[in-house]
């Protein structure tokens, strides 16, 4: 009983599907999670402290916290699958995992893909991590340079595009921040929350975060596109929304030494009261 009634209060704000998309509901994903009493959630392995693996190999985090708030609201197990920016998608399409909470920027062009239920969850921007010897003072000053980048990361075409960097991507960020340490590129283009996370840690003393936050995006996580207006995605819309509502993103961040976000103490405010 107690699980059905955080069931409820989690899904009871976003009970705005109408009888025409609920009709067409078939609810699999949802129906195979509670028939077999587990839930597998993609998180990320090598996005610290979102979510990443501690010395004993266990992957741990924020978004991994929020997973595990989630199978427990379900009243079902948990099992964690490391996922990438390049297959968290595929990985979602193809049933691999059921639900994705994996640092993922919210785009229209994912909506269309994977089935991205609001409110957002967190948000970031894009900036650079450059050695300070270098003295960046601009985006312009990557022309025609190496920086390296992330496969997956909306973000490196966007860098050469508009500023004409040469963003040579890696699979994982450790292989792409050592490329850095290398000197095989100037700089690592990446989400400006994360690179705030590797400035904090003391092992980039010689490294700053130096230009000025563009594209500023929202996180989304996702469930399969046929779940997103059934009983699964507004499930998760409830979860979101009760996550800001309660503060509990504010006191993760806090538990996982992130510098504090404006975004949700706003967003803590915004829906503080949306239940009255």
């Amino acid at each position: 009983m107690k699980k059905m009634i955080s069931f409820l209060t989690a899904t009871a704000v976003s009970l705005g599907a109408t009888s025409a998309f609920a009709a067409n509901c078939t609810n699999d994903s949802w129906n195979k999670v509670m028939s077999r009493g587990k839930i597998v959630v993609g998180v990320k392995a090598d996005y610290k402290p979102w979510g990443f693996r501690d010395e004993s190999g266990k992957l741990v985090g924020m978004e991994v916290d929020m997973a595990m708030d989630v199978a427990s609201t379900m009243g079902v197990d948990l099992e964690l699958v490391a996922v990438q920016s390049s297959n968290r998608m595929q990985f979602l399409e193809q049933g691999k995992i059921d639900l994705m909470i994996a640092t993922m920027s919210d785009r229209k062009d994912r909506r269309e893909i994977v089935g991205i239920v609001g409110p957002n969850y967190y948000t970031s921007g894009t900036n650079i991590l450059a050695p300070k010897a270098l003295k960046f003072n601009d985006w312009k000053q990557l022309k025609d340079r190496p920086v390296c980048g992330k496969q997956g990361a909306f973000y490196n075409k966007i860098v050469e595009e508009r500023y004409g960097a040469k963003v040579v991507a890696f699979g994982g960020n450790a292989e792409a921040k050592q490329a850095l340490r290398d000197k095989k590129c100037v700089a690592f283009v990446y989400d400006d929350s994360s690179i705030m996370a590797d400035l904090a840690s003391g092992n980039w003393n010689d490294f700053e975060m130096p230009l000025k936050t563009e594209d500023d995006n929202p996180w989304a996580l996702a469930v399969p596109k046929a779940e997103e207006k059934c009983v699964f995605g507004q499930f998760m819309s409830g979860m979101q929304y009760n996550w800001h509502k309660s503060g509990k993103l504010v006191e993760l961040e806090k538990k996982w030494g992130i510098q504090a976000t404006s975004y949700l103490k706003t967003q803590k405010d915004r829906y503080s009261d949306w239940i009255k």
